[in-house]
């Protein structure tokens, strides 16, 4: 008895071995991949799962088999509690086909099912075959024997808490496949005959199992025999790895896909859809597109029917040149150039970055890998020989600039081979650009409130000013032709209505009404600075004086005001008793700049 008893754990515990395996997979992936793809339909035959991918471990695995059957009253191990909470093999065959194949009034619409730790999602939809098929009962003809086929319904199985961002993207994808099957049913009825062949093989092994009494897994014989099988498993696959799904549906109609979890993640964890569209929409016409990947193999990648402006812009990229400059050496619109870029971004293809210049503050990530014998040190030796890569971080281990790095007494070609270096380690992420931000901060007089009540009446106040609304300037969506004007946005009471030279009344009633936001203390303190004497700097203070909420780094600036990088730092220095400058990342861009994992 105590042989038997032994045995039978032992059996259990191979089981064990073997579901932990299969599910360590899904695991390691995170939560952003699926459990598994199941393709089932619903017909004149019933009900029928027609491929399910994994495969069922205990259709693959005789010892998991008898642990699967043995007695009720048999000892509950970790692995089934493990198995149950994970995957969905749980479930036999004629269950998930029950379940997953829906009536016809859910067809073309959202299905999303939860059953204890699984959640299914998928877009069932309804075949329309054509007209011509559609005769007569009576007719004797071979045309008689017209599809069976009512719906079927490509179903992603989640776990239960999944985010919702996930499952909408998981219903996204089953939408495309589906609508690509659907297409190619009324074609050449293209799923009926990869359904009869599925169907043909899972009675093929039915019979040789009730023969012989071995169990097999009839959709293992199937996924070589299938293409829509090999499809499926491929999809799932790139999903759980990439994120990135390129698929051919009977060789013919492409379906593309990018599941944005797997691909912009910062330290192991993915970054929401919303916070990447929020910094998409936030593009700037001064910012560039750095391409991720060499400019032959990108175009290499595109698919056929691509469209010509992606082409023409991959072909300009530069990291020196910023989007406006792109626009107009591509001949295309900025519009569209904010479209394409936003695009290349989504994908993986791109990031956004500053344009390339001397100015630049670049300073080592904090989730760069710094190790010695990392395989980014390999590609970069063997990318630029002579050089390595934990000596090149080490310069950048303190926010330094790349006018720093200038020798007036080398080669141009040294020079170049730098920018190269800096490009090349941003485009893994081992780089971080700082920008410089300024603030108002005006010492509280003795007879005015302290700092902390201070600060959110002054923030009420500047907040409230129509000079120019940090929305319309750093988050503008790119698909507003009017937030993608070429030059400098419109402001009431801006450096257009201030007449150059003269201490005009109309120019100090203009300072005036700039500064009347600000409370009679502040106005004091600013106006007994010695730089506030002279007009012209006291009205360029007054102009800015929006900008200096921390909100706005210096190149924002800059291209708002067209303006010199030289004048803003003059004035910061003239007004320093007042103004505090800080440097950190441009929280707009700052998602692009982690590495991937």
């Amino acid at each position: 008895m105590m042989f038997r008893l032994s045995a039978e754990l032992s059996d259990d515990r191979k089981s064990t071995m073997y579901t932990q395996t299969e599910n360590n997979v899904y695991r390691n992936s995170d939560k952003t991949s699926p459990i598994s793809v199941i393709l089932v339909s619903s017909g004149s035959r019933g009900n029928k799962l027609l491929f399910r991918y994994p495969f069922q471990g205990a259709a693959g695995c005789p010892s998991s088999l008898a642990a699967k059957q043995r007695s009720p009253y048999a000892l509950y191990t970790a692995g089934d509690g493990l198995e149950d909470q994970d995957g969905d093999s749980r479930f036999s065959d004629i269950i998930l086909a029950t379940i997953l194949a829906t009536k016809s009034d859910m067809c073309g619409k959202k299905f999303e099912l939860k059953i204890d730790n699984v959640r299914f999602v998928g877009h069932p939809t309804l075949l329309q075959h054509p007209s011509i098929i559609q005769v007569s009962k009576t007719d004797p003809s071979p045309k008689r024997e017209m599809p069976t086929m009512i719906l079927f319904n490509v179903v992603f199985a989640l776990r239960a808490n999944a985010d919702p961002s996930v499952i909408s993207c998981m219903h996204n994808l089953s939408r495309r496949i589906a609508i690509a099957l659907q297409h190619e049913e009324r074609r050449c009825q293209y799923l009926t005959r990869e359904a009869k062949l599925m169907l043909a093989v899972q009675d093929e092994i039915t019979t040789m199992t009730e023969t012989d009494g071995s169990p097999q897994s009839p959709f293992r014989q199937i996924l070589p025999k299938c293409k829509l099988a090999k499809d499926l498993k491929e999809a799932y696959d790139s999903l759980c790895t990439t994120g990135v799904v390129r698929l051919h549906i009977n060789n013919w109609l492409e379906v593309s896909f990018c599941l944005p979890h797997k691909i912009h993640r910062i330290g192991g964890n993915h970054i929401p859809p919303d916070a990447l569209e929020q910094s998409l929409k936030a593009i700037r016409p001064y910012h560039a597109l750095l391409l991720l990947e060499n400019e032959k193999v990108l175009l290499s990648q595109l698919p056929l029917d691509c469209s010509p402006a992606m082409v023409r812009l991959i072909k300009t990229c530069s990291a020196v040149k910023n989007l406006q400059q792109l626009a107009q050496d591509a001949d295309l619109a900025l519009l569209q150039i904010f479209q394409i870029a936003a695009h290349l971004v989504y994908w993986g293809k791109a990031i956004i970055i500053y344009p390339l210049c001397e100015n630049n503050v670049y300073m080592l990530s904090p989730h760069a890998n710094i190790c010695l014998y990392s395989p980014l040190a390999e590609q970069f030796a063997q990318q630029f020989p002579g050089h390595d890569l934990p000596s090149m971080l080490a310069k950048f281990s303190l926010p330094v600039s790349l006018a720093e790095f200038r020798n007036p007494l080398e080669a141009p070609a040294q020079e170049a081979q730098l920018i190269q270096m800096v490009v090349w380690m941003l485009q893994r992420r081992l780089l971080i650009q700082l920008h410089t931000y300024v603030c108002l901060l005006v010492p509280p007089g003795e007879d005015e409130p302290s700092m902390r009540d201070e600060e959110p009446l002054l923030a009420a106040r500047v907040g409230s000013r129509s000079l120019s609304t940090p929305s319309a300037l750093s988050f503008g969506s790119p698909t507003s032709s009017d937030d993608m004007t070429l030059t400098s946005p419109s402001m009431d009471n801006s450096s257009a209505e201030l007449l150059p030279g003269g201490d005009s009344p109309l120019n100090k009633r203009m300072t005036e009404t700039l500064l009347a936001s600000l409370s009679e203390h502040e106005r004091q303190v600013i106006l007994n600075i010695p730089a506030a004497q002279n007009p012209e700097d006291l009205r360029m203070f007054a102009r800015l004086l929006h900008y200096f909420r921390g909100h706005h780094h210096l190149e924002e600036i800059m291209y708002n005001e067209n303006m010199r990088r030289s004048q803003l730092k003059t004035l910061f220095d003239k007004f320093r008793s007042v103004l505090v400058v800080t440097n950190h990342e441009d929280p707009i861009i700052s998602i692009f700049q982690s590495p991937m994992d």
